[in-house]
């Protein structure tokens, strides 16, 4: 499995320029000529050199090409001293020439039946391929190995008769003479820890998809975001398999005080869409020993395969598959959506992945001095811009959403993918559901490609269709996530007090009268918490600790209701209704239990918040003047009163043709006192300091009292 031991190396690095280094200590003399030896023929053709180079520890020469090659084949390169040295692919295979000459656009991985099985890998640059295949309850050492065809585009075929349900598989791949064992880029199954392909019958595992309640716009969405462990594993959740898919899917469970928990408070509480953290299989847990070590999912292993580590039975390859099915098919019979969070921007280990043994190279981005670039953070950026790449990202997607039936995607680290790549996600899904969901984050990352390329914030006037979290808003409301102790405009902080009225209006820019953030308000993902950094009640527990617990409460629950009263697409953090806290730990993704279970108990404690957000998330789902889908509709029908800061407060008018209601009046108060506000005529109140919902309260008209720290819905 060792490379050779070469005294010069040479690099195809354009398929007509090959790059020769000789080191200084290797010379026999001056290299003036090069010839290049095909090892099948024998046939010589000269290298004409156009450029020598000296380097600090060799010399190096670009040579020209005479004749084409064919990639996959070996060929030497000879000096006139009569030294040779093997030639390798090199920087060829991150040239447009190389991605378009081999781009396939057929079917790869596995296709199954009980009478033969094909296997299909693409592997251009590769001179030998070769599948080993395990029996069920056999070793590795008594694995058969057969070798592939290499066909049309650099694809490798073979077609094994009989049943193969149940083995194990993986590949030998030879690139410039080292081999390499990998797995299948596509396996749709795979074994303990991903360690294996596995092949299996998915038509065992296929359900009909319930009919789901109409999603006429994303804007009609409220996106909830959990954790397969997260959600189950406190110890007074109700729920019986603890930390698993199953576990997620139990229904009807309640806590101690027989209070609803899981799926059934998810229902309950008028969320639409549940969007799990990763559930692709991932590393950082040991699908052996579950509950000895915890991970978000953040470290993709397999895109195609569900992880073991919530499945009853990681050993077991159909268990996994048919109880995250089980899953989507419950949530979807109490008629919610599923959002699917998925990291397609990099992988755990470039080195160890199966993208990099196989087509070395190719994958992952490189900078302007041939070294990996790590915009992620995380040590590799995907080249969705190349062919082949944006092809896996975008089969993968269709995989989803076909075998699994899930209803969105939310795009983790979106700006590292390109323009052309989430455009034709959008288009090749929307053609199958138009329904589905799609959003990322478009934050602005250091990688590579040129500017207007990156899917992110700043050309989102190019990715119609797809959200972005609004990290604008975010920051406006609740403060700078990076410095604890910033205060937003929720907190008390009238410096944000201008940019919160933008961002109440989809950030579209309404006030301003120059162009928004967004074009459309359907692209505002609007949030002040996720998994990611400190909850808002850690938050408020470091910037607003010498307040009472009942005003930072106040603060926390202002906050959520500004998500959920703003033009966009709310998105709330699971347990943000009851003030979650992760014990001050701002990066969570491998901490205990303990840190990062959703705390059943809380609900209990702050039920009355429960209450209230319940009662505001019903007040936007009973009128689509909160969610209004262009932004000339919000220009015309959107105003702000001229009320004295902080107090922020707008009318929606003319707009019964969207609800029940003619007009609409929110008027939120951040300030630690008590205001009075003049209206006009008489109004109905939907929500005061205390309780909200779509019946009203009472009748207001005149001066009315603020209370600090205080919401308000009225109606006519």
């Amino acid at each position: 499995m060792d490379s050779m031991e070469r005294d010069f190396y040479a690099y195809l690095d354009e398929l007509d320029i090959v790059t020769v280094l000789i080191p200084f200590g290797n010379q026999r003399g001056s290299s003036v000529t090069f010839c290049l030896k095909d090892d099948r023929s024998g046939r010589l053709s000269q290298l004409d050199i156009i450029e020598q180079i000296p380097l600090k520890d060799a010399m190096k020469y670009i040579c020209r090409l005479n004749e084409e090659i064919e990639i996959g084949e070996h060929y030497w390169v000879i000096d006139e001293h009569g030294q040779k040295t093997d030639m390798q692919i090199g920087a060829v295979i991150r040239t447009q020439e190389f991605d378009e000459r081999f781009f396939y656009d057929g079917p790869l991985g596995i296709s199954y039946s009980k009478e033969t099985t094909e296997f299909r890998l693409w592997a251009p640059s590769a001179s030998d391929v070769r599948l080993r295949l395990v029996a069920p309850d056999s070793h590795n050492e008594h694995a058969k190995e057969y070798p592939l065809t290499r066909k049309a585009k650099g694809v490798w075929v073979i077609q094994i008769s009989g049943d193969l349900e149940g083995f194990r598989y993986y590949y030998l791949v030879c690139v410039n003479r080292q081999w390499k064992e990998a797995v299948d880029p596509y396996a749709s199954a795979v074994s303990v820890n991903g360690e294996h392909g596995m092949v299996i019958d998915m038509k065992k595992t296929r359900q009909q998809k319930p009919p789901l309640p109409p999603l006429d716009l994303p804007g009609d969405a409220i996106i909830y975001e959990t954790h397969i462990r997260d959600l189950t594993v406190h110890p007074n959740s109700g729920i019986v398999k603890k930390g698993t898919y199953l576990g997620a899917a139990e229904l009807n469970t309640m806590n101690g005080k027989g209070m609803a928990t899981g799926l059934s408070y998810m229902k309950e509480l008028g969320v639409t869409h549940i969007e799990f953290l990763p559930v692709h299989d991932f590393a950082g847990v040991d699908e052996h020993n579950v509950t000895r070590e915890y991970n978000w999912g953040y470290n993709p292993l397999h895109f195609n395969a569900p992880d073991g580590s919530y499945s009853s039975d990681p050993a077991n390859p159909y268990a996994r598959i048919k109880e995250l099915k089980k899953l989507i098919r419950t949530i979807h019979s109490q008629g919610l959506r599923v959002i699917m969070d998925v990291v397609y921007n990099h992988v755990y280990i470039r080195e160890s992945s199966s993208f990099e043994k196989i087509v070395p190279g190719y994958f992952f981005r490189h900078d302007s001095y041939g070294m990996p670039s790590n915009g992620t953070g995380v040590g590799n950026d995907f080249a969705s811009e190349r062919l082949m790449a944006r092809k896996f990202i975008i089969d993968s997607c269709l995989f989803w959403l076909k075998e699994y039936q899930i209803d969105g995607f939310r795009f983790d680290l979106m700006g590292i993918l390109d323009v052309t790549t989430m455009n034709q996600i959008r288009k090749a899904v929307h053609s199958i559901d138009p329904d589905v969901l799609i959003i990322g984050e478009g934050w602005d990352l250091n990688t590579p490609i040129p500017q207007h390329q990156k899917a992110n914030i700043r050309n989102q006037e190019r990715l119609p269709g797809i959200g972005q979290f609004n990290d604008w808003f975010r920051d406006t409301i609740k403060g700078s996530t990076f410095n604890l102790y910033d205060r937003g405009y929720a907190l008390g902080n009238e410096y944000y007090y201008q940019a919160a009225k933008e961002v109440l209006a989809g950030s579209i820019g309404i006030e301003k009268k120059e162009k928004g953030l967004f074009d459309s308000p359907l692209q505002s993902v609007n949030y002040v918490e996720s998994h990611d950094n400190h909850t808002l009640w850690d938050k408020l527990s470091v910037c607003s600790k010498n307040l009472t617990e009942e005003m930072r409460m106040k603060q926390h629950r202002l906050a959520t209701v500004m998500v959920l009263l703003a033009q966009g697409i709310p998105f709330l953090h699971s347990g943000q209704e009851f003030f979650r806290t992760k014990q001050g730990i701002g990066n969570s993704y491998r901490s205990s239990d303990e840190i990062n279970q959703l705390n059943w108990d809380r609900k209990n404690k702050y039920i009355k918040n429960v209450q209230y957000i319940h009662g505001m998330i019903r007040i936007r789902k009973s009128h689509k003047a909160f969610r209004l889908t262009k932004a000339e509709f919000i220009r015309s029908h959107m105003k702000f009163l001229p009320l004295e800061a902080p107090v922020i407060g707008f009318t929606l008018s003319d707009v019964g043709a969207y609800g029940k209601w003619d007009r609409i009046m929110v008027i939120l108060n951040p300030s630690f006192e008590q205001k009075t506000c003049e209206i006009e005529g008489i109004w109905e109140v939907l929500a005061d300091e205390n309780r909200s919902g779509t019946v009203p309260i009472r009748s207001a008209q005149g001066p009315i009292k603020l209370l600090p720290i205080s919401s308000y819905v009225f109606v006519q």
